[in-house]
């Protein structure tokens, strides 16, 4: 664009001062013809770089998914090619499912018996509440009785003493009674017995028997669980619509659930265009600027865009947090930190394929200076022509 503006401009000068010699050709024209343009562009370039600000640096970014099996075990099946498109949810492989579900198999059989130690724990509970129940019932029956013996015998005793009664009630009066009593002892140690059974209680009044019947059902359910999530594991699914890269899985090898040992790289559809500008160039950018980008991968393509967001952030604005103070490599001079704009393909461009990795250059045209934005649009389009070329001699 430069380039034709100086043509436009010598092409005057042509006509005023040759052509028509409007004006005479002398030492201070000539000083003044020159020095025009160059303060000119100068002028025209710094302008343009901050209401219509370029980038060399735009890249296109993909979210990466290292895909780890939950468990391990042998590989049976690996639907998916490496490079072909997946959508979310198709299977991506299965490991051999006979280990985890012999597992659960002999989980869940253990479960009717685990049930039945329960059931008979809560009878042998109920039986002890119907023994205390009817032990004390038995020592109030036996305590009234026994009331009853001690009165007559105080009866029988002041009339004996006076002559009124028979000493052979009296001492019948009395052998009641100590029968009595050995009988309220003998109910009071059966009371003690059945409570002493049901000491071992836990806050909810069960039985030590019943609530380790309860956690150990709890805790087998639990393994249940557990050995069920297993082996739903064994199938890998999908997380997005993406393809496969870095598929190293085959039928017979050994898949490992370590997290530093990816099976194979997934790549999901969903991307990030970034422009990277220098920090002064964002003063008048915001989000829903128009933006254009041109990808070496498509020469002489300009992809329409606007600007979703500025990322206002930059790993040299961030400090590892210690119990030590910033050491004498925080004095050193700070490499100058880029910012990132992320852009979103609109329009007809919503739907174009942009292969994870390119770069290319783009610009975004703020609400500033709108009429000098051609002139970055005609140098976009310039300069994505030239990515036709292929620099090189072999």
């Amino acid at each position: 664009m430069e380039i034709i503006l100086l043509l436009i401009y010598s092409f005057f000068v042509w006509l005023i001062f040759f052509k028509f010699k409007w004006l005479p050709w002398n030492f201070i024209s000539q000083i003044i013809v020159i020095s025009l343009p160059i303060f000119a562009m100068t002028a025209l370039i710094l302008f343009l770089n901050i209401v219509a600000p370029s980038s060399a640096d735009v890249r296109v970014i993909n979210y990466v998914v290292q895909v780890v099996p939950r468990v391990a075990g042998r590989v049976i099946e690996v639907p998916v090619e490496a490079n072909r498109p997946v959508k979310k949810g198709d299977v991506l492989f299965r490991i051999d499912p006979v280990p985890f579900q012999q597992e659960l198999r002999a989980l869940e059989a253990k479960l009717p018996e685990m049930e039945a130690k329960l059931d008979t724990a809560q009878a042998y509970q109920r039986e002890l509440d119907e023994q205390l129940k009817s032990a004390r019932a038995g020592r109030v029956a036996v305590a009234s009785r026994l009331a009853l013996a001690e009165r007559r015998q105080r009866q029988t005793t002041e009339l004996a003493e006076t002559g009124a009664g028979s000493v052979y009630d009296r001492e019948q009066a009395e052998t009641e009674a100590a029968s009595l009593r050995a009988e309220l002892a003998s109910a009071n140690a059966t009371v003690s017995q059945v409570e002493q059974k049901l000491s071992a209680q836990t806050d909810e009044g069960q039985l030590s028997e019943v609530a380790q019947a309860h956690a150990a059902i709890e805790q087998l359910r639990a393994q249940i669980v557990e050995a069920t999530w297993q082996l739903e594991q064994t199938t890998v699914y999908a997380p997005a619509n993406g393809s496969v890269i870095n598929l190293q899985l085959r039928v017979g090898s050994y898949a490992a659930n370590l997290p530093m040992a990816p099976v194979m790289s997934f790549v999901e559809e969903e991307q990030w265009v970034l422009a990277m500008y220098a920090q002064n160039e964002l003063r008048y950018v915001a989000p829903g600027n128009e933006a254009e980008i041109a990808l070496k991968v498509m020469p002489n393509r300009i992809i329409k865009c606007e600007v979703d967001s500025v990322v206002w952030a930059s790993s040299t604005g961030q400090l590892p947090i210690g119990g030590m103070l910033p050491g004498q490599n925080v004095t050193q001079p700070v490499p100058p930190g880029k910012i990132a704009v992320r852009l979103r393909p609109v329009g007809d461009d919503q739907t174009t394929f942009l292969a994870m990795g390119a770069q290319g250059q783009g610009a975004i045209y703020t609400e500033h200076g709108a009429l000098i934005h051609i002139i970055r649009k005609v140098i976009l389009r310039v300069g994505t022509k030239l990515d036709w070329l292929v620099l090189k001699l072999h």
